[in-house]
């Protein structure tokens, strides 16, 4: 969309105040946006934005009690920008367990690190400074320490950063991504070829689960779903039939009033509850996709009580929560 802007000033304060006051309750041109701002001691200057071309005439009648105060108004177009990857080219790098995501502008001083991601800035969701993939790169980390995975599933990937992630640090491992924005899509592919691993990582476009590709035998062993409530609730009997028997599901982008809503219905869906982690409001959980005859106990246990029951949300930054003392397991795993 094209923008205008209307420049007055320097002006005094005083001034200044009265000339954003009128600008922004004029009808006609109607302003998008008018700030006020300082731009040296005692001097004030008024900017008005607008989304098609006004007539400076108007302008000028409408200020001229304060043209002697004001001085010429400026009205120029302003060049279209993406905005979002404006913004996001001044971003610091983000550490986050052994990985480093950084942009174009932090290359050369992230280069020496193995596990340096490099997103470029755009509108897929995904560069690392908001909590939500923090956590789950983090979550990585911690999991990798533990165990290997050899498939892993990028579920709603955006920027692709968490399949990069996982292809970066898990040698071997068959890793998807999928998102079922095309836009998402196809700057997940770019951002994969960027960091060496375009034959590694496979980015399809899907919604959910919904492509033959996804429907594994064996299951995945590691699921990402870095999304939101309703669909990460939607998404639990098909994530439990997308999930091989001990195979974890990492779920992110939830608040954490968000959390034991979506680790009930997991529960209730044939997970246990392995691991959360918590900051600045947003919840992590990681779960374990339990077998048949684990649900089936779990289940018996539920009737017995009368009522669905969550293990209690303890524990932060990573803490790991206590599984209850198990039987025996009673005929064949799933």
């Amino acid at each position: 969309m094209p923008l205008f802007k209307l420049t007055l000033g320097p002006a005094g304060l005083a001034a200044g105040r009265r000339a954003a006051d009128l600008l922004t309750e004029l009808a006609a041109p109607h302003a998008l946006a008018v700030t006020l701002f300082e731009s040296g001691p005692g001097n004030f200057v008024v900017q008005a934005y607008y989304g098609v071309q006004p007539p400076l005439a108007t302008l000028v009648g409408a200020l001229s009690p304060l043209a002697n105060e004001l001085g010429a108004g400026r009205l120029e177009a302003v060049p279209e920008q993406n905005w979002v990857a404006l913004s996001q080219a001044a971003l610091p790098p983000v550490a986050a367990g052994r990985f480093l995501v950084h942009g174009r502008h932090d290359r050369e001083r992230a280069r020496p690190r193995r596990t340096a991601i490099e997103i470029e800035a755009g509108e897929a969701f995904g560069t690392g400074h908001n909590a939500t993939t923090a956590l789950c790169l983090e979550a990585i980390d911690r999991l990798l320490r533990r165990r290997r995975f050899a498939s892993v599933l990028d579920l709603g990937c955006g920027t692709g950063v968490l399949a990069i992630a996982a292809a970066r640090a898990i040698p071997g491992a068959r890793v998807l991504a999928v998102d079922h924005d095309p836009m998402a899509a196809a700057i997940a592919r770019i951002n994969a070829r960027l960091n060496g691993e375009g034959q590694r990582v496979r980015v399809i476009d899907a919604t959910g689960f919904a492509h033959p590709q996804l429907r594994r035998p064996r299951g995945f062993d590691l699921v990402l779903a870095n999304l939101l409530p309703d669909p990460l609730i939607e998404l639990a009997q098909p994530m439990r039939r997308a999930l091989r028997s001990g195979g974890i599901a990492v779920l992110s982008g939830l608040l954490d009033h968000q959390a034991r809503e979506v680790a009930a219905t997991y529960r209730a869906a044939g997970f246990a509850l392995a691991a959360r982690s918590r900051r600045a409001g947003w919840t992590m959980l990681e779960l374990v996709r339990e077998g048949r005859a684990a649900a089936r106990r779990r289940r018996r246990q539920t009737l017995a009580a009368g009522a669905v029951t969550v293990a209690p949300l303890r524990g932060d930054c990573g803490t790991r929560i206590a599984a209850p003392a198990r039987r025996p397991p009673v005929g064949r795993p799933a």
